[in-house]
C-alpha cells in the first residue's frame, strides 16, 4: 500500500468530485456540494468515514420505488466506503410522522411494528448490503427517557417552530386538530441524529423540518452539526402524484419482475431522465448520456427499456432482467404469447366476462366490461369488443385469452 500523500488541493479536488457523485440529485444544506466535501475531507483528516443517518419508521411493511431514492443514495455512500446509520422507528413509529398528514396518525402497537420492521429491513437488503449497515433502534434510547429529559430536550425547541411546520399549521388554519404528542415527533426524530453522531442525515424533501431539527439540537448539545441531504419524491407511473401504492401508480420492490419491466414501460416520457437519475446505479456522464439522446430525436422506447432491465437487473438480477426483456419483446415487437402460461378447461360455451372473472384475468365483472371497453381484452389473438361474446369449447390445441400484456390464459378443452 502506497504512503504517498496528496497535495492539500489535490484532495480538496477528489473530496468535491466524490461529494459531486454522492449527492447528485439532492439538495444539500448548506452550501451543497461545496459543503458535503468539505465534510468529507475533514472527516478523512480524522482518520474516519461519514456516519450517514437514514430513519425510517415501519408503520408499512410494503415498500416500492418511491422509498428506494433514499436507499439508493445511502448506496453511493457504501461504495465509497462511509458507514450507513439505518435508525428504526421503534419508538417514533408509535407516534407516527405527522408530515404530510391533514389527521393524527392511528397509533401502532410495539409489536406491529417489529413485525413491519423484520419485513422493511429484508426490502432494504435489496438495494443495501446490509453486513455493511449499522442498524440501530431509537427503542433503546427513546424508550427510556424519564419525563425530566424529555422536558430537558423539550426545552431546546419553541413551540413556534413545531407549529410553523408546513402539516401543522396547514389543520391549525383548517381547524382541525393536532394532538400534543404529534409536537413531539420532529424533536424526538432530531434527537437520534445526536444519539447516534450523524454526519449527515438522508430523507426526502418532505423531510427538511425533521432533519433541519437534527441539526439544531446536535448543535445545542455541543455536536458539529449534521449536513442535510434531501431528495426529490419520486413522481408514479401516472406522472401526475408522488409514487404511492394508495394512488396505485406504484412499483414495489418485491413486484415480479415482468410487472416491474411492464409498469416501467408504461411511464410517461418525462420521467426518463429523473427516474435513471434517482433510481438506477448509472454514473452521471451515463444518464447525461441518455438525456442527450433523447434530446436529439431518439425513440423514448429505447430509453424505457434500459431503464426497466435497470430496475429488474438491480432487484431481481441479470437473469429475471433478461427474461423480463425477452417477454416484453415476445408479446410487444413480435406480437407472440409467452411460451408458459396457466390453463383453464372450458366444458362447455361460456361468456367472455365469466371467463375473465373465472381465471383471475379480471377481479370482477365491472372490471371485466372496463377492460374490453378499453380494448385491453383479446381471444386468439384477436381484440373483443363484445361484451356478451360466448366463447366456445376450444380445440385440442386450444386458445389464448390476454388481458394486456402480462396476463395470459390457455382456454382448452375437456380431456
Amino acid at each position: 500500500m502506497s504512503n504517498h500523500v496528496q497535495p492539500e488541493d489535490s484532495l480538496a479536488r477528489a473530496a468535491l468530485e466524490e461529494a459531486k457523485a454522492l449527492c447528485r440529485g439532492a439538495e444539500v444544506l448548506p452550501e451543497g456540494a461545496n459543503g458535503l466535501a468539505r465534510r468529507i475531507q475533514e472527516a478523512r483528516g480524522e482518520g474516519r468515514v461519514l456516519r450517514v443517518k437514514l430513519g425510517v419508521d415501519p408503520t408499512s411493511c410494503d415498500l416500492h420505488l418511491g422509498h428506494s431514492v433514499v436507499l439508493r443514495a445511502l448506496r453511493r455512500f457504501q461504495e465509497h466506503g462511509h458507514q450507513v446509520v439505518l435508525i428504526v422507528g421503534g419508538f417514533t413509529a408509535q407516534i407516527g410522522d405527522p408530515t404530510g398528514r391533514n389527521t393524527t396518525r392511528p397509533a401502532l402497537t410495539a409489536e406491529a411494528v417489529a413485525a413491519n420492521a423484520r419485513t422493511y429491513l429484508a426490502q432494504v437488503g435489496l438495494i443495501l448490503n446490509l453486513e455493511k449497515v449499522e442498524v440501530v433502534n431509537n427503542l433503546s434510547w427513546l424508550g427510556s427517557m424519564d419525563l425530566n429529559r424529555v422536558l430537558k430536550l423539550a426545552s431546546l425547541v419553541t413551540a413556534n417552530q413545531l407549529l410553523a411546520k408546513e402539516s401543522f399549521g396547514e389543520r391549525i388554519g383548517k381547524q382541525q386538530p393536532v394532538a400534543l404528542h404529534e409536537l413531539f415527533y420532529p424533536v424526538l426524530q432530531g434527537f437520534d441524529s445526536v444519539e447516534v453522531r450523524a454526519d449527515v442525515e438522508i430523507g426526502g424533501s418532505d423531510q427538511r423540518f425533521n432533519v433541519l431539527m437534527g441539526r439544531q439540537l446536535q448543535m445545542h448539545l455541543g455536536q458539529k452539526p449534521q449536513l442535510a441531504m434531501l431528495l426529490p419524491l419520486l413522481p408514479g407511473i401516472d406522472g401526475q402524484r408522488k409514487m404511492s401504492k394508495s394512488f396505485g401508480n406504484s412499483i414495489g420492490l418485491t413486484d415480479a419482475a415482468d410487472q416491474v419491466f411492464g409498469k416501467c414501460m408504461r411511464i410517461a416520457d418525462e420521467l426518463i431522465v429523473p427516474w435513471f437519475e434517482l433510481l438506477t446505479a448509472l454514473s452521471g456522464d451515463e444518464v447525461e448520456a441518455v438525456q442527450a439522446e433523447l434530446a436529439s430525436g431518439s425513440n423514448p422506447k429505447g430509453a424505457k427499456e434500459r431503464l426497466a432491465r435497470q430496475l429488474v437487473l438491480q432487484l431481481h438480477g441479470e437473469g429475471a432482467a433478461q427474461a423480463a426483456f425477452d417477454a416484453w419483446r415476445r408479446v410487444h415487437c413480435e406480437r407472440k404469447v409467452p411460451a408458459e402460461m396457466p390453463s383453464h378447461v372450458v366444458a362447455s360455451p361460456v361468456g367472455v366476462i365469466d371467463l375473465m372473472v373465472q381465471t383471475d384475468l379480471a377481479a370482477s365483472k365491472t372490471q371485466a366490461r372496463n377492460l374490453i371497453k378499453g380494448g385491453g381484452v383479446s381471444l386468439a389473438g384477436e381484440r373483443v369488443s363484445d361484451l356478451n361474446l360466448k366463447v366456445p369449447v376450444p380445440a385440442a390445441d386450444g386458445i389464448v385469452l390476454q388481458v394486456g400484456w402480462r396476463k395470459f390464459v390457455r382456454l382448452v378443452p375437456t380431456d
